[in-house]
């Protein structure tokens, strides 16, 4: 009995084993694995197809984009140029600002007395031996108010170019306008010692010619620095 039972289970077996897909005739398993899809040819950025494509043009693959970086600097029509330079602020002192006053005060009656000593000089010159006293006397007084002028400015001035030498603001204007004074200052002193015998009864034609072009020229030479810092803003 259990021989016959056991073999008909093996029957059994048999038959259901012959009617799955998945064995064979042999009695093995077959495993089938679906297809795998091919897998696409990845494009290399950096290479680049000599052969035509279909639009007739060259294909290329082209490097990825580059992307311009700006650090904040400020993109201008011009870089190149250079921008004007703004005066810088120069703080003067109370004593500066005084000094600057009397300085343009007194510099007011430069013309005048240049022009009455320039009148009455041509007048001496003219009439060495029959001028007057009084216009010798006129002369000389002129003479003396022009060296106090230029003693005046010539203190104030070189004190407040000595202070202003820090201030970068017009420097250059300043600086001629002293010098130029300096020389007609030495000009006036060298016209005073060539003073002409000629106005005191005397007739000396070489210190007169040499008097006359000392304080002429002195005069011009003042009368340019002058008008330099009268129209230049000062």
């Amino acid at each position: 009995m259990r021989k016959l039972m056991l073999m008909t289970i093996v029957v059994a077996a048999v038959a259901g084993l012959a009617e799955s897909p998945a064995f064979a005739a042999d009695g093995f398993a077959r495993h089938t694995w679906p297809p795998c899809a091919a897998e696409p040819a990845r494009a290399n950025p950096w290479m680049v197809t000599w052969t035509p494509a279909p639009g007739g043009t060259l294909a290329a693959s082209a490097a990825p984009a580059m992307t311009a970086v700006n650090f904040g600097v400020p993109e201008t029509a011009d870089q190149g140029a250079q921008r004007p330079r703004r005066p810088v602020a120069f703080e003067y002192s109370e004593g500066y600002k005084i000094r600057a006053k009397i300085h343009k005060v007194a510099s007011i009656a430069t013309v005048p007395l240049f022009v009455a000593e320039y009148i009455v000089g041509a007048n001496l010159y003219n009439h060495p031996g029959t001028a007057s006293g009084s216009a010798r006397s006129t002369h000389t007084a002129l003479a003396a108010s022009t060296g106090v002028l230029f003693g005046i400015n010539t203190i104030t001035g070189v004190w407040n170019l000595v202070e202003a030498s820090k201030d970068p603001n017009r420097r250059t204007k300043r600086t001629i306008h002293g010098i130029l004074m300096l020389i007609a200052d030495a000009g006036f002193v060298a016209t005073g010692a060539t003073a002409p015998e000629s106005e005191h009864g005397r007739v000396d034609d070489g210190s007169r010619r040499a008097h006359r072009a000392l304080a002429l020229t002195s005069m011009g030479i003042a009368t340019v620095s002058y008008l330099m810092m009268l129209f230049g803003g000062n």
